[in-house]
Order: C-alpha cells, then sequence, then structure tokens
C-alpha cells in the first residue's frame, strides 16, 4: 500500500510539473497560464498529448521538438524529475493526510519560486502573495506547530508562552521572517532584494515560530555554496547568485524536520 502511494504520487508529480513548467515559463513574462494552449516556442507548433507525457515524451524525443527539432531546455525535464521525487519522498513522510496536501503544496510553490529566482533573478509578487494568503488561511485549521516534524516535543514545550493559534502561528512567523530580512537587506547593503523579504516572509507563515531556524539554514547553505563556488572559481566575487532558492530549501529543510532539529539544538546547548 506504501509503495503503491509512493508510485501514485511521484507520477502525480511528475503531471503536475508540466503546469509547474508553464508557470515557470510564462508568469515572468507576463503571460496567461491557459491561453494559447502548450506550444513549441520555437516554431509555434501546438502540442499533441502524445507530446505532453512528462519525463516520457522528453526522453523520447530526445530533449527537442518533434515538429522543428529544436533543442529544449533540459529544465523541463528536471522540474518533472525532481518534483516527482519530491512527491513520492512526501507520500512516504506523512501518509495519506491533510499534511500531506499541505506538504504537497509548499513543494510546488518552492519548485516555481527556486527555478525563476535561478533563470530570471526574480522573485514575483504574483506567486509570494497568493500563496502566503493560502497558508495562511490553511493555518486556521493546520498549524505550524501541529503540522511541521511531528516529531519534536521538546520545542513545543519551551515555546508553550507563545500563542498557539494556527493563524497567530503564520502571522508571527511571517512577520520575524520579513523583519529579519529586512534588516539582512540593510545590513548587507542592497546585497539581497525585497522580493528576498516578502519570500521570507512566506516561509515564516509556513513555519511560524521555527522561521529563524529556516533562514539560518538557508543564510548558511547558501554561504558554503557562494565559497565554493568563489575557491573553484566558478563565480567571480561580483556575480550575484539567487538567493531565492536557499530560502526554498531552508525553509522546506524546517517544514521536514525543523522541531527535530531545535529539540536537538536545545537538548545540547541549553
Amino acid at each position: 500500500m506504501l509503495i503503491a502511494g509512493i508510485i501514485i504520487s511521484a507520477a502525480f508529480g511528475a503531471v503536475l510539473a508540466s503546469f509547474l513548467n508553464v508557470c515557470i515559463d510564462r508568469l515572468p513574462a507576463g503571460e496567461s497560464l491557459l491561453f494559447p494552449p502548450s506550444h513549441c516556442s520555437s516554431c509555434g507548433h501546438r502540442l499533441a498529448a502524445r507530446d505532453l507525457v512528462p519525463i516520457f515524451s522528453f526522453l523520447a524525443l530526445r530533449g527537442r521538438c518533434r515538429y522543428c527539432g529544436v533543442k529544449l531546455p533540459n529544465r523541463l525535464l528536471w522540474v518533472e524529475v525532481v518534483t516527482a521525487a519530491l512527491f513520492g519522498f512526501l507520500f512516504w513522510k506523512y501518509g495519506l493526510t491533510a499534511g500531506l496536501a499541505l506538504a504537497l503544496f509548499y513543494a510546488a510553490v518552492f519548485v516555481v519560486l527556486t527555478v525563476i529566482d535561478l533563470e530570471h533573478y526574480l522573485i514575483l509578487n504574483r506567486i509570494v502573495y497568493p500563496a502566503t494568503a493560502i497558508v495562511v488561511v490553511v493555518s486556521i485549521f493546520l498549524s505550524p506547530a501541529r503540522f511541521i516534524d511531528s516529531g519534536g516535543t521538546d520545542f513545543s514545550g519551551a515555546i508553550a508562552s507563545l500563542p498557539q493559534a494556527g493563524i497567530l502561528q503564520a502571522l508571527i512567523g511571517g512577520a520575524i521572517g520579513v523583519a529579519l530580512f529586512a534588516l539582512i537587506i540593510i545590513v548587507s547593503r542592497g546585497g539581497m532584494g525585497w522580493g528576498d523579504a516578502k519570500m521570507a516572509g512566506l516561509v515564516g507563515a509556513m513555519t511560524g515560530y521555527l522561521v529563524p531556524l529556516a533562514i539560518l539554514l538557508a543564510v548558511v547553505i547558501g554561504g558554503l555554496l557562494a565559497i565554493g563556488l568563489l575557491v573553484l572559481r566558478l563565480k567571480k566575487r561580483k556575480e550575484g547568485i539567487p538567493f531565492g532558492p536557499f530560502l526554498a530549501l531552508g525553509g522546506m529543510i524546517t517544514v521536514l524536520w525543523g522541531a527535530s532539529i531545535a529539540d536537538w539544538y536545545l537538548g545540547r546547548f541549553w
């Protein structure tokens, strides 16, 4: 039963990833997600159903358009593969629960934000604002403390004096996320943008009181990667690195294992 659920969830992720690729292609350009229907961006030919089978169509066509032969971006394949893997893993962790639906939503939003930021250095309001609103509304029924890494116990006790209503946690977490990132922006003197601060607010709404951990993870992982790229001379010192992907990674790690990480830290150092 578990294996079947993982396979079905992964297949759903691959199918949804086709739409996520449409979002990634069209939202930065301000285009409609519905019209025109899926087509080759080079020759304009409308794609048939056989051209839209996730993963398999790309591999069967060897990454080229069936009609004009132009090379398709490898990103189309990797978004489908990564999303399928994420969805399969999330079913393994949460099972068929309300938490699974929320985790799948988080993963889909993070995939779109990550790829758009990598390709265009943009974090779009038209994604962040609606996603934040959805997270806040859902928090009325499923609070971050109940959803995030349910194995955490000590940390839950450590924050018992703070407001526990789900919507309050989401709003406070979002406010903390924006405030912390505003401070980072001021200290870095424009090294990061306000789009990052808005995304930090989204991550805060998702993770509640654990948002400082999510941002810390993002900063540490991003810093280590930047140092590695400089050492290997793959990036010049003045070249920017989009920070959205690290916020997405820090946020997802916190959602999955945040309370356990906080418990470990409190037990070891406090």
